[in-house]
């Protein structure tokens, strides 16, 4: 099958699984069903995608686009899984809509050029760097929600966004999990870094390395003070959005001056 007909019937189910979180009736089970169907027809036709513009005779292709629709892919797999036992649809509605995109300008800004040999080591570490971004672009997702939902209670509207938010407690709760495991994926991400990657100033990866190691002393500092003094409210909000900022700089950024602005792989 084309993969830009493959593109346009992940891009097709994502929209739909997107839309029934939102519109079908507030009957959890028949919303759930919904939602977890259409999610892994995506899910599976995104793997289809990502393996033909992905794995080339020359190697990986990892150009900023085909990066940006893997870490899309592997937050809607941890989203539908996560789905299963709790209510995240709003996270759904948001973060659905932006792999449908991410699959869009893969296909459409492909390029064969930036493919290359990548030894098994740096592919450990890619790996583990992609599932922290995945899971902290989740969990800021989250806190933007949080954010609304504070603010709504605050001043006392109960908009849109509340009748569709979970409490407040358990949304805290559940970004606070995600922090925990994203700090996880992402001590693991920097510990491989330095084990497997030999020349990170020959690599054009000292930036990069520097202010994903500030953004995991940020993400640290959360979660002890969560422990320590139970922080929580919008210094938490605030804090943790700043420390993924500088995580999709660390992530993106450099891929974004190497590739387009420099054109270097």
């Amino acid at each position: 099958m084309s993969n830009h007909i493959l593109g346009l019937s992940a891009i097709l189910a994502y929209l739909l699984a997107t839309t029934s979180g939102l519109f079908v009736p507030n009957s959890t089970t028949l919303r759930r069903q919904a939602i977890l169907i259409l999610s892994l027809i995506a899910i599976i036709l995104h793997a289809m995608v990502l393996r033909q513009t992905m794995v080339m005779p020359e190697g990986l292709n990892l150009g900023i686009f085909n990066a940006a629709s893997l870490v899309s892919w592997v937050i809607a797999l941890l989203l539908m899984l996560t789905l299963t036992s709790k209510p995240i649809e709003s996270l759904i509605s948001v973060l659905f809509p932006l792999a449908a995109l991410s699959i869009g300008l893969a296909l459409y800004f492909h390029n064969d050029g930036v493919a290359k040999q990548i030894p098994i080591g740096v592919q450990i570490h890619i790996f583990y760097s992609i599932l922290a971004y995945s899971v902290l672009t989740i969990s800021a997702i989250q806190a933007i929600f949080l954010a609304i939902q504070d603010y709504q209670l605050r001043h006392k509207r109960l908009g849109f966004v509340m009748r569709k938010l979970p409490p407040l407690q358990l949304m805290e709760s559940l970004l606070f999990q995600m922090i925990g495991l994203g700090l996880l994926f992402l001590t693991l991400s920097l510990i491989s870094g330095f084990v497997f990657l030999q020349d990170i100033f020959a690599q054009h990866l000292v930036h990069k390395t520097a202010l994903s190691i500030a953004a995991w002393w940020l993400f640290a500092i959360l979660l002890w003070g969560r422990w320590q003094y139970g922080w929580r409210g919008r210094m938490v909000i605030r804090w943790h959005l700043f420390g993924f900022f500088i995580l999709m700089l660390a992530y993106f950024g450099s891929k974004l001056v190497l590739e387009l602005i420099l054109h270097r792989t």
